[in-house]
């Protein structure tokens, strides 16, 4: 299903970026190599965000 239709960004495509890390539309745009345009997707964006399963955050374990 398209989300972003000035992108033509799929919800497949979206859950790729978030499995690879994305946690912000910004940041599923980037890893898409695309920007925002009319914005108007971002909240279906971020609902698949808040549902889609992530994993655990891998970052620095400093203290």
């Amino acid at each position: 299903m398209y989300v972003c239709l000035c992108n033509g960004l799929t919800d497949t495509q979206i859950r790729g970026a978030i499995d690879a890390g994305a946690r912000r539309p910004k940041e599923v745009y980037a890893a898409c190599n695309c920007s925002a345009q009319c914005g108007c997707c971002t909240g279906t964006m971020l609902s698949i965000i808040r549902d889609q399963p992530s994993a655990p955050f891998q970052g620095d374990a400093r203290g």
